[in-house]
């Protein structure tokens, strides 16, 4: 039987709960309205706190990518290596990201964010209970920051692709995570809300007190650089930088393949992405798993790729599958047998992937003639 959709008055009143007690003391705690969300959202039963944890990530995983996303990450210490912050330090960061005094956050700002994140919640458990199609998820659970396995078509042979659903920083057991960068190799600042700043949170080293110990990828990649001979100079588009996982590795990650697509606009905030670079880096993804796939213990074997330059790149989902997929396919056409997955925030960009037909080919390949 359906579960009522949850109160959005309720449930914003919870939200302000669990604002004020942090993640580290949801278990345990009295929060029947969201409990009851995660349920409907098909997370388990009986609901715990970490299943409201998952309804809220995912929830917050719909915002728009940005400070309202950065924002709410922030408010509930869902962002990398705060969960345990005090909800003043929580909040004054998030103050930060719109520029004003915590004051007005607290009473302009937070007030939106939580709406907003109540309002993804409703939706969430809505379209769980219209949902009536088959979804493979993982451990059985279902539902939300779940993964699915399909099976495609390739070179005439099945392959079965892993899609996760939820952000790039909770993969585990993944050996390479393919990160979309500038041609500079210059990271985003750690609060940003791209997957190349999440990525630099999460591989990143906290205290305690969630001050930065240790932020190795931005180390790594001027090592990387001076080696190269590329210190201060944009590289050729669709080139790849190999570095450690820092922090990540304690959930299995071993390595981060910077892959370099984006190339910015002289004197603006803007840059291009070209999906014929798209594919020339995947390409080349694969090719740097495959000269270091032997040199660890035990080797390199599974990568997973975001949906490169479907942010701020303005690719689109299918555009932007289509040109990672053509480097797969042409790769697993040479007889490899790599572990592929995808990682995306979406359930659009999950449908996407679970959609790709054999022989796709990016639809820049499609010119007209003449």
């Amino acid at each position: 039987m359906a579960l009522p959709s949850p109160d959005y008055a309720a449930l914003l009143a919870e939200l302000k709960e669990v604002r004020r007690a942090g993640l580290v003391r949801l278990r345990g705690r009295a929060l029947p309205v969201l409990e009851a969300a995660a349920q409907a959202a098909a997370l388990s039963a009986p609901p715990s706190g970490a299943d409201v944890e998952g309804l809220l990530r995912q929830a917050v995983t719909r915002l728009d990518a940005g400070t309202l996303r950065s924002a709410a990450e922030y408010t509930l210490g869902l962002a990398q290596g705060t969960r345990d912050w005090p909800p003043s330090s929580r909040r004054a960061r998030a103050a930060l990201l719109y520029g004003v005094s915590v004051e007005r956050f607290r009473k302009d700002q937070e007030v939106m964010v939580l709406g907003q994140i109540a309002e993804h919640i409703v939706r969430l458990a809505a379209d769980a209970a219209a949902d009536t199609g088959p979804a493979a998820a993982d451990g059985g659970g279902g539902g939300l920051g779940s993964h699915r396995t399909v099976e495609v078509r390739a070179a005439g042979r099945p392959v079965v692709l892993t899609v996760h659903v939820h952000p790039v920083d909770l993969l585990r057991d993944v050996d390479v995570i393919v990160s979309p960068s500038n041609v500079f190799f210059a990271l985003p600042e750690a609060y940003k809300s791209s997957i190349a700043a999440s990525l630099r949170r999460a591989t990143a080293v906290h205290g305690v007190t969630g001050e930065v110990l240790a932020d190795p990828l931005p180390r790594e990649l001027r090592r990387w650089g001076e080696q190269h001979g590329t210190s201060g100079r944009a590289v050729r588009p669709g080139t790849v930088a190999a570095t450690g996982a820092g922090a990540l590795s304690a959930q299995g990650v071993r390595r981060i393949y910077h892959a370099a697509i984006a190339v910015p606009r002289a004197g603006t905030n803007d840059y291009d992405v070209l999906p014929a670079d798209v594919t020339r880096a995947a390409s080349r993804a694969l090719a740097v798993l495959a000269e270091e796939h032997e040199r660890h213990t035990p080797p390199l074997r599974s990568v997973c790729f975001p949906l490169l330059g479907s942010g701020r790149g303005g690719l689109s989902y299918d555009v932007s599958l289509a040109a990672v997929w053509a480097a797969v396919e042409a790769e697993l056409a040479r007889g490899a047998s790599w572990d592929i997955h995808f990682v995306v925030r979406t359930p659009e960009a999950a449908a996407a992937v679970e959609r790709v037909p054999a022989g796709i080919r990016p639809a820049y390949d499609r010119r007209p003639p003449g």
